[in-house]
This record gives structure tokens, sequence and C-alpha cells, in this order.
């Protein structure tokens, strides 16, 4: 028995359903991780899945594996992942698995893991692939049931965070995705005015891709905020623990921008704390850490590898530009789009009347491109990161190796890695003015030529 080689991600599993994910693969995840859960002295197992067709299906066969290695399975149902991973670690459970595959295509699913009260890393992955592989579970007589107040006690932790603050004008737009119930019980306990966008959940993601780290799927976003005439609009993920901004004026506020306004208001409290931020992040953001008195670290892309990073430096913020953001100030230390709009509400609630948009205006001005993916097989993603690095590497050509390669250069930098979730190459590039990142852009596809890979 052992899962197909295409799906086991960087820290999680994520397939096509049908051609690289089967059913049978979720009673797999589940008697692996079960294994796993028994090997680390047991206890209960939240369980949850998103709204893609084959969520439910997946969850089943997921929740029997777990129930034939005698865990007890408390399934949170329908919602976002930190929905589910909120009622594990606030409700003493052992683990956590999420049927989802995040921002990806419709045909996608997978699963997230969540196992001692931290989110699987790759070394996780393998041991629950190779407990696959061997085919040796753990056996006993489970049980599921249902958690009767996982929506509930979800809502009113993030509730709290506003609680007495004045209200704001916000659009949402949870893109059918999983966290649109949840929105809708929060959004009637927050103070101010609040419209929602394809709150119903529907995994065929009919009006956009569930992703808001991509420009193109804000746009009903930013005209409904035009329209309103609202403080600000944002956007969730697929499965709520991403998420995207846009200000008053209709202009899309990166994660990295966010990340330095969160940062300013942590470190105000937490003098000369830590805040990480992946290798995709502005140069713009490390800097004004710095300034702020924080200390600023690098990490690799991933929500796993960030968390990682800041429980290793001690660090209360952290973040990726994909929107994943992670306070572990007053939270969880999980990546919560909802908890991340929380602190945003209640930010500009405090702020003595400086709107989101000035606040971005403030912000130092660089100009790069959105985060962009080549397709490449999977097979031949890193073997082109590699060709590129030697390359550099005979140039005498300086670059930063902690996620596949951030290259520095005159105008500004930029960045090539292997994609973690999918069979493509991630790029970025950053400069000080337009005719720099032209430049910088043309060294990059100069060096993706050479290894047949075009725009």
């Amino acid at each position: 028995m052992a899962f197909h080689p295409e799906i086991l991600r960087a820290y999680d599993i994520r397939g096509v359903v049908g051609r690289t994910l089967m059913p049978g693969d979720g009673l797999l995840a589940g008697q692996s991780f079960g294994t796993l859960v028994r090997q680390a002295g047991g206890g209960p197992v939240v369980v949850g899945w998103d709204g893609r067709l084959s969520s439910r299906t997946l969850a089943a066969w997921l929740v029997e594996g777990l129930v034939r290695t005698g865990c007890e399975v408390r399934l949170a149902g329908l919602g976002p992942t930190p929905m589910v991973f909120h009622a594990a670690l606030t409700g003493g459970a052992a683990g956590a698995v999420m049927v989802t595959a995040s921002h990806n295509p419709a045909d996608h699913n997978g699963f997230k893991f969540l196992l001692g009260g931290r989110q699987f890393l790759d070394a996780d992955l393998r041991r629950l692939a190779e407990t696959a592989g061997r085919g040796r579970f753990a056996a006993g007589k489970g049980r599921a049931w249902r958690l009767p107040r996982a929506a509930a006690g979800y809502v009113e932790c993030l509730a709290a965070e506003l609680e007495g603050r004045p209200g704001l004008r916000v659009v949402w737009d949870t893109g059918n995705g999983a966290a649109g119930p949840v929105l809708g019980a929060l959004a009637g306990r927050l103070p101010g005015r609040h419209t929602l966008l394809f709150a119903e959940v529907d995994g065929r993601f009919p009006n956009h891709a569930p992703d808001p780290g991509d420009p193109a799927n804000l746009a009903a976003l930013r005209r409904a905020v035009l329209a309103e005439r609202a403080d600000l609009g944002i956007a969730i993920d697929g499965d709520g623990d991403r998420i995207g901004i846009v200000d008053g004026e209709g202009v899309v506020v990166d994660a990295d921008q966010l990340l330095a306004l969160f940062a300013e208001d942590v470190l105000a409290a937490r003098p000369g704390a830590a805040v990480v931020a992946d290798v995709k992040a502005s140069s713009a953001l490390f800097g004004a850490v710095g300034r702020m008195g924080g200390r600023p670290v690098m990490s690799r892309t991933g929500r796993a590898y960030v968390r990682a990073r800041m429980d290793a430096c001690g660090a209360v913020l952290g973040g990726e530009l994909s929107g994943h953001i992670i306070f572990a100030d007053r939270y969880l230390a999980i990546d919560d789009a909802l908890y991340a709009a929380m602190r945003l509400l209640r930010l500009l609630a405090d702020g003595r009347g400086r709107t989101l948009a000035q606040r971005r205006r403030a912000l130092p001005a660089v100009v790069h491109t959105p985060e962009f993916r080549l397709p490449v097989a999977e097979s031949a993603k890193f073997r082109v990161v590699a060709d590129i690095r030697r390359r550099l590497i005979r140039a005498g050509t300086r670059f930063i190796a902690i996620d596949g390669l951030r290259v520095s250069a005159a105008d500004g930098w930029w960045l090539l890695r292997a994609s973690n979730t999918e069979a493509a190459l991630s790029a970025r590039c950053e400069a000080a003015t337009m005719d720099g990142l032209a430049r910088v852009r043309s060294a990059l596809d100069d060096h993706l030529r050479l290894c047949g890979v075009g725009r």
C-alpha cells in the first residue's frame, strides 16, 4: 500500500481526484495517521472537511481508517481549516486532519495534518508515507462522534477581538469556500456594516478560483468595495487560512505590506521581538521590521516552515506572501485568515482615524511582479533550480539559498523556487523602479530560457 508519489507535497497531501488521489487514499491516510497518533501516546483526533465535491467521501474514508486504528474521532464537520485546528488545540485533542486542497482548483483535494500541537513538516509527512508503505497499522476499535460546538467556539474566539471597538464598513469574499458559513455567523456579531460576497459553499467555485493571492480573483471584491464605499475588503481562500486585502481605494494590499502593518502593532507591545517572513517577501518588509526595532528573520516558503522558524527564534508574528499570517502573541500560532482579519479590523478601529489606504501609502515604495508560476513537470522543477544555481556560482553572483534562489541584482532581486504544492516553478521580482524591474525580470528570463523554460 502506498500513496501516489506526486501527492506527497512538502508537508501535506494534495492531488487531482480520480487521477493521483483516490477515495482509498483517505482510508490509507486515516490508518497511517492514526498509527502515528497511537505511537505518540494516543488521544482524540479532530476531523473536518471543506466544500469540495469530493471532500465528504474522502473524509468518510479517512474516519474509517482512523477508527480502525483505535482512535476516537471528533467530527468538526464542514468548515475552514483554522476552525478544525482551533477545536483540536483548545479541546485537548492529540491531532487533527483537514480534508482540503486549500486554494487549488476544484478537481484537487488532499489532507492537512496537525499532531502534537503543530502542523506537519516534511519529516512528518515522510513518516506518514513510510507508515503507509509498510502497511503495518495500529489496530483497535475506535469511534466517531459529532463535535457539537466547533464552529460556535471558534466564532466566539474571533468575535472577542472586536468587543467594544468601533465598527467599520467591510466587504468580505469567501469565494464559495469553506469559511462562508462561519463568516455568516461571525459577521452578525461584529460592529460595523458587513457585506458578504459568494458566501455559499460551492465546491465548483463558480465565481472565481479560491485563491486571494492572485489579484485577478479580487476583481469582484474591488468593485464591491468601491460601490459600497467600504473601508476595506477582505478575501478568504478555499479553506480559510489565507487572506487577501483590498483597501478603501480598491488597491490590493500585498501580504508583506500587511505583515509590516501588523509588525508595527505587535512590536509596540513586544519591543525587539522577531518577525518571520518567507523568502518571497519584499526587502522593504525586512527593512521596516529592523527600523521598528524588531528582528527580521527570513524563512523558507510554506506555512509550516514559517511556523517552525518562528518557534526556533521565538517570533511573535510570521507570514508569507501567499497570505498565510501567524500570530503567536496571544493566539494559537496557526495560520488563520479570519483571525488575521479580526486583528486588522482592531488595528484600524484603534488607529486614530488613519485609514488602511493611508497606512499603505506610508509604507516604503517598491515595484514588483506578483508571484507567478511556470508549469514544469514534478520530476524536473528541482533540476531547473539546481542548474541555475550552478550557473550563478560559476558567475560569482550573490544569492540566498534558504528556499530556491533569491538572487541579488543591481536594480533589486529575483526569486525562483520549486512550488511546494504544484508541478510548477514559483517566481517573483522586485526593484525600486519600473525600468529596474524590467531588467530584473529579463535576467530571470534569460536563466529560464537556458533551461528550456519559457514564460
